[in-house]
């Protein structure tokens, strides 16, 4: 389960209407329990994607615009996950949209999924954020889905 408020969804839906037709991305910061997950603040993120990052990744996807594909820069991971500790926070997921797709994962997004971390979609329709959904990867690499609880 992850637990988030609403203004936490608002921030989400915001920056998946702002980049359509493009998918959006951002970092999830909070805690960790053995009951879930706490969201504490969301991060919108450049959507990285381009040919070089392509390059990084195999696949039969790795053409594809960013209409279709999302990537946060690693130097951005690598800064977030600095800042994220020095508050004793942890990246506990990533937030991306899916623009006129539903909000289930795509084979590449489980493909580069890693374990422990809820993956936020949203799906984006003619511009407007519609269903929300949360997964996580089971022990064989698939996606489950993730309950949502929403906080104060």
């Amino acid at each position: 389960m992850i637990q988030l408020s609403q203004e936490h969804l608002q921030n989400i839906c915001t920056h998946a209407e702002s980049t359509y037709p493009e998918e959006c991305c951002g970092i999830i910061l909070g805690y960790m329990a053995n009951d879930g997950k706490t969201v504490v603040e969301i991060m919108p993120t450049e959507n990285a994607w381009n040919t070089e990052a392509a390059a990084e990744f195999s696949g039969e996807h790795t053409a594809e615009s960013k209409k279709r594909q999302y990537a946060i820069a690693p130097e951005v991971m690598l800064k977030t996950q600095k800042e994220a500790r020095d508050r004793s926070l942890n990246i506990i997921g990533i937030f991306h949209s899916h623009p006129d797709h539903p909000a289930i994962p795509s084979e590449c997004d489980r493909l580069y999924a890693w374990p422990g971390y809820s993956y936020i979609i949203v799906t984006v329709q003619n511009g407007k954020a519609g269903e929300l959904r949360s997964w996580s990867l089971d022990d064989h690499h698939q996606f489950q889905a993730e309950a949502i609880e929403n906080i104060i």
